[in-house]
Parts: C-alpha cells; sequence; structure tokens
C-alpha cells in the first residue's frame, strides 16, 4: 500500500496543478492589462510620512501617465499600517514605463526604508463588463 502512496499524492498534485492552470486560463480576462495589489506593511513610526509619499505617487502616476489606469492606495482600518494598493496598468508597457518614472522612483527610494514588508499579488479580474463602468479611464 504505501509504494501506491507516492504515485497517487504526484498524480493528485499534477491533477490539481492541471486543474489550477485551466480556471486560471479560464478567468484571464484581464486583456493584456496588468492588475496587482501590493500588500504593504508600514512601520508604524514612518506611516504618516509613508502616506504623503504614496497619495502623491498615486495621484502623478493617474495623471501623468496615460498607460496607468488606476493606483489606488488604502489602508486597513483595524491595522493602519497594512496598506493595500490597487494598481491597474493598460499593458506591460505601461508598467515598465511607470517603475522607469521620475515620481515613482522617488516614491521608492523615499519609502524604502519605511516599508516592513511587501507583497506584490497579481490578479485576475472576474468581470470585464464591471471593469469598463468602474474605471472610466479604461475606455480612453
Amino acid at each position: 500500500m504505501k509504494k501506491f502512496l507516492i504515485p497517487y499524492c504526484l498524480l493528485c498534485m499534477l491533477c490539481g496543478g492541471i486543474n489550477m492552470a485551466y480556471a486560471a486560463d479560464e478567468y484571464n480576462q484581464n486583456n493584456g492589462m496588468i492588475v496587482r495589489i501590493s500588500e504593504i506593511e508600514v512601520y508604524p513610526e514612518y506611516f504618516d510620512e509613508y502616506l504623503t509619499f504614496a497619495k502623491e505617487v498615486a495621484e502623478n502616476s493617474v495623471a501623468k501617465e496615460p498607460g496607468v489606469i488606476a493606483i489606488y492606495p488604502m489602508m486597513k482600518i483595524k491595522n493602519n499600517e497594512q496598506i493595500r494598493i490597487l494598481e491597474i496598468y493598460q499593458d506591460d508597457n505601461a508598467y515598465k514605463k511607470h517603475i522607469a518614472s521620475e515620481h515613482f522612483k522617488h516614491y521608492k527610494t523615499g519609502t524604502l526604508h519605511m516599508v516592513k514588508s511587501l507583497d506584490l499579488v497579481d490578479m485576475y479580474q472576474i468581470s470585464p463588463q464591471a471593469f469598463v463602468k468602474v474605471f472610466k479611464k479604461a475606455e480612453e
């Protein structure tokens, strides 16, 4: 029985991986866009200063960069050192231009010491129809 357990587990993992890949393909409706949630934890002593940087980079990016559809920073109510930033870029080229921009470089270098942790979580949108209604800039 034990000699069949490992191949069985491997088969289950493989099938699970195939199902996950299929699900990802089924819901990959980003149409070339990059949709991401940045999960950031800020050291408490830098909280106010970090918020100034985050607000500035969000406003400048959306105003100055046509391919930046949204950069929307938010903080958790119960633990406000936990910041989440919804980022939506028209495509990979728009993202590359964004991270090369002066305002992003200013944000990144200015906040590096303030950030306790950072996780970039790429997402698939579930309803492209709702996206156009919510983000009017996508129609441009």
